[in-house]
């Protein structure tokens, strides 16, 4: 059975008070390189130690036709033979989400499957055979479990009996008592809700919600659900190794929080320029909008940007049938985004904050640069669950060496985790695989005075992923290469309205707080973070207040 107190330290030099305890822990100087045949370890403070909670070798309490293990389809074998590079599918079980909920069950009718469980949905699958679409699936790591039944393979099909999409988003939403996963697949995708227990009862939602690019979702405490979009525009002729923003934030406004399928009102965010009147949109030449002004001034410090929230589609005007939310966005002037992937709310701040970042265009060339946003950024908006009105500004700017952000996990009040996903080609242009970065968000990063953020975890390379990046791009090859940090989840598990994430301050090490991560592609591991040293989970925890 695993540890119950776990949650993720920084690797900073801070000192951070645990009660009577402190603990200074150590900085990861660099990231690991990337170096063909080479299978680097990840790199974690000497004050942490990770341990695999499921791998993608785990074999599911449930096999099914479409797959049999956590992390593979069964579509092949999990290595490739001597010569060949035929493999199974790697499934890439994307976000966590950690719940304590009692009486929940699995295959087993007399198995006790305790009460502490770790849910995922899979981005990757085989096609369909009917549509031709990726298959994805949802599984549940029942974490007091056993090896047999340590994996319930949750659901395969929605209520229509339609296979489930590839998943890469996922969060509780507390008052419907449902898993919310979300599909990031541009005008195929959308939102998809579930219920927890075995067998999950899964339904679309794309009436609703609409089909996006979706992938991060936050809830504030209200019920409203900010939903992040990621999709990639379209590159430059002249400025061919940058993207054109095409993705928005959007918040959902439930018409009856206990059951989403009622309906509401969905928004995108609305930003007004400093460079012309009225708000910042991009529908000119890709070449045009990626170098223009409103987008450096997205991208410069100092400057605080009004934004409304404007509704795009209301049910309750314009009915259920499943609509463009991407367009829909673009038709009422709302301003898009360079790849936003995830936020989260800051604690404490009453759901007034709410951090998010731009993935950028992940490739050292791009013409954009920092100053355009070409290694993305994390934008700081400062927003009501009550109102429409919102602000906007650049909190940080990205470089070549912290760039491709995506997962996100605030740690305390003032402390949050951006994780990187930069990409095999980026991975290679910088010799640098990912890492984890750690912000004070109290800190002023326009200030040349201000120490860059702190590397938490240099992710490595394991066995696998090294193999499938060497066949990368050989015929008929269907896998990533490097490994990929996703999933980065701190929680208590607190399954009711008070556990949303931002309602409660996170403790590390104490009172249940727990952290994972996955590490996607290759063996698709999905690891525990642990303090290698007792004294640090010794005390009552900590708030770092302002």
């Amino acid at each position: 059975m695993m540890r119950r107190f776990v949650c993720l330290v920084p690797m900073l030099p801070l000192v951070f008070a645990f009660g009577s305890a402190t603990a200074q822990l150590t900085p990861v100087a660099s990231a690991n390189g990337k170096t063909a045949g080479f299978a680097p370890p990840n790199v974690l403070s000497p004050e942490l130690i990770e341990t695999a909670v499921a791998q993608g070798s785990t074999e599911l309490e449930n096999p099914a036709s479409l797959t049999s293990f956590y992390g593979y389809d069964n579509d092949g074998p999990m290595l490739p033979a001597l010569g060949s590079n035929a493999e199974a599918t790697k499934t890439e079980p994307d976000k966590n989400t950690y719940l304590v909920l009692r009486g929940l069950h699995g295959v087993d009718p007399n198995y006790d499957y305790g009460s502490r469980f770790l849910f995922q949905g899979h981005e990757s699958g085989v096609p369909d055979p009917v549509t031709l679409a990726e298959q994805g699936y949802i599984t549940r790591i029942n974490l007091d479990a056993d090896g047999p039944h340590r994996v319930t393979l949750l659901a395969t099909h929605d209520t229509n009996g339609k296979a489930l999409p590839d998943f890469d988003g996922s969060t509780w939403y507390p008052w419907s008592a449902r898993l919310l996963f979300s599909a990031e697949l541009a005008s195929a995708g959308g939102i998809w809700q579930a219920t927890p227990d075995f067998p999950s009862v899964v339904e679309d939602l794309s009436g609703i919600f609409g089909r996006g690019g979706y992938e991060g979702m936050q809830a504030d405490s209200r019920g409203n659900l900010l939903i992040i979009e990621d999709v990639g525009g379209p590159r430059g002729t002249v400025n061919d190794k940058a993207r054109q923003p095409n993705s928005f934030l959007y918040r959902f406004i439930p018409a009856d929080r206990s059951d989403l399928r009622a309906g509401g009102r969905l928004q995108a965010l609305q930003v007004q320029s400093h460079a012309h009147p009225g708000p910042i949109v991009f529908n000119h030449t890709p070449d045009v909008d990626i170098l223009s002004q409103d987008v450096k001034d997205l991208h410069t410090y100092g400057l605080v940007f009004d934004a409304t929230w404007v509704t795009i589609h209301d049910t309750a005007v314009d009915g259920v049938a499943p609509f463009d939310a991407n367009a829909a966005a673009k038709a009422h002037a709302a301003t898009a985004f360079k790849r936003p992937e995830n936020g989260q709310f800051r604690p404490g701040s009453h759901f007034t904050e709410f951090f998010f970042d731009e993935t950028g265009d992940t490739d050292a060339g791009t013409q954009a640069g920092s100053d355009f946003g070409g290694f993305g950024a994390i934008q700081n908006l400062r927003l009501s669950p009550t109102s429409d009105h919102a602000t906007l500004n650049l909190f940080y700017r990205g470089d070549v060496e912290h760039t491709g952000l995506d997962n996100v996990a605030f740690y305390d009040r003032s402390h949050i985790i951006f994780v990187e996903d930069a990409g095999d080609m980026l991975h290679t242009q910088r010799n640098a695989l990912d890492s984890a970065f750690l912000f004070d968000v109290r800190a002023d990063f326009g200030d040349p005075s201000t120490p860059p953020p702190i590397r938490i975890l240099a992710q490595g390379r394991d066995p696998s992923a090294t193999i499938d990046s060497g066949l990368a791009g050989s015929s008929g090859f269907q896998n990533d290469g490097d490994n990929e940090i996703t999933g980065l989840h701190i929680s208590d598990g607190d399954a009711s309205v008070f556990g949303i994430l931002g309602a409660k301050m996170p403790e590390p090490f104490v009172d249940g707080w727990r952290v994972f991560y996955t590490q996607q592609h290759g063996d698709n591991v999905t690891w525990e973070i642990l303090p290698a040293h007792r004294d640090l989970r010794d005390g009552e925890g900590d708030d770092q207040g302002d």
